[in-house]
């Protein structure tokens, strides 16, 4: 096999209680990248679609990680990359990271398969870190694993696979505004008070019991962010219209997705998913701001190939 076209999926990270370690993978949203052997060796994009990229490998994410993964590997062979950018830059579900996951899987798959899950999204965190300037998993793993996951440990990596409820689906909706990760990063506060940390670590643990439980009322009430959400909803505008609108209209929760200005909603069903998509649609119309509105299953398949 000398080239393999991808679809590297958007994912929406943190929900709610889990900042930094929790995420989960989108079926509806994604980019496509094509992956090719080259008999000239080194990491090469070749070719960009959809927004305005960097073409130099050392400053795309893509290309970083795919050296990361190929500095490794020292392979005879070098790789085109070709990348048709279908998730907006800044978005909040996971951009950087489906560039950074969409490389390194498909030279991955080239090279027959040599790293397994976890050392993928090892590699893919180096380009993760050019657009966050930091390195953290929680857009990659959803990603590469699919499904839920959760971010137990980044040294030494380690990713922990979680449970999807089978009538579970997210709605999104993109504010066509950016928010750069690292600005938003920045705003948050070095310290938190105790009573704030007990009551984020308690909802992550009844939201990781509720989705291996199914326990859909317990979920709901576990999608809660006293420490992270209070700050970055500053930077999204009609943020607590759009919240109450979904709460009201029969959402679990609803929540910032990643650093924003993307925000997610968890719905039991695709009923109920209509319904809040429409609520929040109306919102949004109101405000004269240029969105998108997305309806999508949680994808348990993570990235996937599109054609071999």
């Amino acid at each position: 096999m000398n080239d393999i076209k991808i679809f590297s999926p958007a994912t929406v990270a943190n929900v709610s209680c889990g900042f930094d370690v929790l995420g989960f993978c989108l079926d509806t949203i994604g980019d496509e990248m094509v992956i090719r052997k080259t008999d000239k060796k080194g990491i090469r994009i070749t070719k960009i679609e959809g927004y305005d990229l960097p073409f130099e490998t050392e400053k795309n994410v893509a290309g970083v990680s795919a050296l990361a993964l190929y500095n490794e590997a020292k392979p005879y062979c070098g790789f085109e990359i070709e990348i048709y950018k279908n998730i907006k830059p800044g978005s909040g579900v996971g951009s950087s990271s489906a560039s950074a996951v969409g490389s390194v899987y498909g030279i991955n798959e080239l090279l027959g398969r040599p790293y397994n899950k976890t050392q993928l999204t090892n590699f893919a965190m180096k380009g993760e870190a050019l657009a966050s300037q930091c390195e953290h998993a929680d857009n990659i793993a959803p990603a590469i694993f699919g499904g839920f996951t959760l971010v137990k440990s980044v040294s030494p990596l380690e990713i922990i696979e979680l449970p999807t409820p089978k009538d579970l689906f997210a709605v999104i909706i993109h504010p066509q505004i950016e928010i750069k990760t690292s600005e938003a990063r920045a705003i948050l506060p070095k310290k938190i008070e105790l009573k704030d940390a007990i009551t984020q670590w308690s909802n992550v643990g009844s939201l990781v019991h509720a989705l291996h439980t199914s326990n859909y009322d317990l979920l709901s009430r576990s999608l809660t962010d006293v420490v992270v959400e209070p700050f970055r909803s500053q930077l999204i505008p009609h943020f607590g219209t759009v919240r109450n609108a979904a709460l009201e209209n029969g959402a679990l929760g609803c929540g910032i997705s990643g650093s924003g200005p993307s925000i997610f909603s968890l719905c039991y069903g695709n009923d109920n998913a209509q319904n809040v998509a429409k609520a929040i649609k109306n919102v949004y119309t109101e405000t004269g701001i240029p969105f998108e509105v997305y309806i999508s299953e949680i994808n348990t398949e993570g990235i996937k190939i599109l054609n071999q």
